[in-house]
């Protein structure tokens, strides 16, 4: 079966584009991406990007000329018109294609500024912390669970400091001669370079 999906104008259909996360965008890409995994097609147009796709469609361009683009977005399953206006929720797409209702999705829109929070630790960006802790405690998110967002988000991006650490000290560590290389690096190059010991590549600069 295939869905085709005709969106109203916009930057891209993820909803995490630009500074402030759209989660009805967001919860409409996770059922699409769900409903690809039990083997239904997808297709989607951007109004902005795609114009000609609107034009050529009988049924988009009347919902265009009749309500403009308050009729967008427009769902229809194998050139059937089955709603507009609207992102339809996931348990009403799986009926439209004869699948058993799924699993609620644990996505909300708390969850989602969560996850926004945790990403601008990990991206040290101060403008989109103070954003998303600002829509989190409106939508009445703990402290305690921002907090928890935030020490996840700190390990995860504190693993790959450590490994580089790590590395430097097995490298300079004490006792170590200055022109020893630790025995389990065999590489003449940086980032996977050749190991042919015959013809050893000169490497001119990282990557």
């Amino acid at each position: 079966m295939m869905i085709s999906v005709f969106d109203p104008a916009m930057c891209c259909p993820t909803g995490i584009c630009g500074a402030s996360i759209d989660p009805q965008l967001v919860r409409f890409a996770a059922d699409l991406d769900w409903l690809k995994t039990q083997g239904v097609s997808i297709e989607r147009f951007n109004l902005a990007d795609q114009p000609a796709a609107f034009a050529g469609d009988t049924d988009v361009k009347q919902a265009l000329e009749s309500k403009g683009e308050a009729g967008l977005p427009l769902i229809k399953v194998d050139g059937e018109v089955k709603s507009s206006g609207l992102y339809p929720p996931r348990d009403e797409l799986a009926a439209w294609v004869g699948l058993d209702a799924p699993t609620a999705s644990i996505v909300t829109e708390a969850v989602t500024e969560l996850v926004a929070i945790g990403a601008a630790i990990a991206s040290n960006c101060e403008t989109c912390f103070k954003f998303h802790y600002d829509k989190a405690r409106k939508l009445g998110v703990s402290r305690e669970d921002m907090l928890l967002a935030v020490s996840v988000a700190q390990q995860v991006k504190d693993a790959p400091a450590k490994t580089m650490t790590d590395l430097a000290n097995r490298y300079l560590g004490q006792g170590a001669s200055a022109n020893s290389t630790p025995q389990d690096t065999k590489s003449s190059g940086c980032c996977g370079g050749s190991t042919n010991t015959e013809t050893p590549t000169k490497s001119s600069g990282c990557c």
